[in-house]
């Protein structure tokens, strides 16, 4: 088994494809974007599946493809058919802003893609572009239902919740979960990157964050919540139900109650580090073993012993060394 030092079994691997996306979001990239990693740097799809192989063989179930944004990605279904068919691995998921899945979900699901997550942090279609610098949300809308006729099922909507962008607009956002058997997750803004002046209309630092209990509380105005009867999927949300609704309301609280105490994951990055935590710097350098033919157990073993018991944002040490997009997520 993949067991840490504090003894929590890692069965859940976050890959990052690549560190480009289509999209700027404010919370995520600054505008001019960054310098994008090299392409020689970054691991091949032979070498992704030699990494998640490695870690199947010692217990590894679940994987996640992240980016910046994956399906940007040329060979994106090829890796999700390689990731798919190695024993041992129970589903592979990945993370959008659906920008190219209309076009992309029936081949992924082919490929054995079981689900995704699609990022939406409002519904207005003006702060849409707004918050993503240039986004359309009607291909989101698109994405989703091409995602449904593929069966990439449950879908879940990812809002990030800013005090003074979208706040307000979370009531509606819950109410998506009743006429649909969509998840809708609202996770608190991480200081990951971020901690900067982003233009003309958009909060200051200091006004940005909501907790998870203010976002519940707002919501609570509007709708019901019931805590649901069981759990969606393996991740760390709180989940709810609006009585009646198909789909169910989850809260993911990073900064405010943190659950690292369950944390069962890895993070690769495209460039090939092994991360213990999302929210440390530590990193474990697995591509030169991949490139040298070196066995890459030991270096995966590093990363384990490495696994903090917990961040320390409560103390002030943010991650510095990479943004958002440049992790994984």
């Amino acid at each position: 088994m993949l067991t840490d030092q504090y003894g929590r079994n890692i069965t859940y691997l976050r890959i990052s494809l690549t560190d480009r996306c289509n999209l700027r979001c404010v919370y995520c990239m600054p505008a001019e974007g960054v310098k994008w990693q090299s392409r020689s740097d970054q691991l091949s799809g032979e070498e992704i599946a030699c990494v998640a192989a490695e870690m199947a063989r010692q217990g590894l179930t679940h994987i996640r493809l992240t980016g910046g944004e994956p399906l940007v990605r040329p060979d994106i279904v090829e890796i999700v058919a390689r990731l798919a068919a190695i024993p041992n691995i129970q589903e592979v998921s990945l993370t959008t802003n659906a920008m190219l899945l209309e076009k992309l979900a029936k081949p992924l699901s082919d490929a054995g893609l079981k689900r995704v997550n699609i990022s939406l942090d409002t519904m207005d279609p003006e702060k849409y572009k707004r918050i993503t610098r240039g986004g359309d949300i009607e291909r989101v809308w698109l994405g989703i239902a091409a995602a449904e006729k593929a069966g990439l099922a449950p879908i879940k909507l990812n809002t990030v919740v800013v005090n003074g962008l979208n706040g307000f607009e979370l009531p509606s956002l819950a109410g998506l979960s009743i006429n649909n058997s969509w998840h809708i997750r609202f996770i608190e803004l991480m200081p990951v990157g971020n901690q900067q002046d982003w233009g003309p209309g958009f909060p200051k630092i200091s006004d940005r964050y909501l907790s998870v209990q203010e976002m519940q509380d707002r919501i609570k105005d509007y709708h019901e919540l019931v805590p649901a009867s069981t759990p969606v999927g393996n991740g760390p949300a709180r989940t709810f139900r609006i009585p009646g609704a198909r789909g169910t309301v989850g809260f993911i609280s990073p900064v405010s109650e943190h659950f690292c105490q369950n944390c069962n994951r890895l993070r690769l990055t495209a460039d090939g580090f092994l991360r213990p935590c999302l929210l440390q710097d530590g990193e474990i350098n697995v591509r030169e073993a991949l490139r040298i033919g070196s066995p890459i157990l030991p270096f995966v073993q590093q990363a384990l012993n490495k696994k903090p018991e917990g961040h320390e944002l409560f103390l002030n040490h943010f991650p510095e060394s990479r943004r958002m997009a440049q992790i994984g997520g």
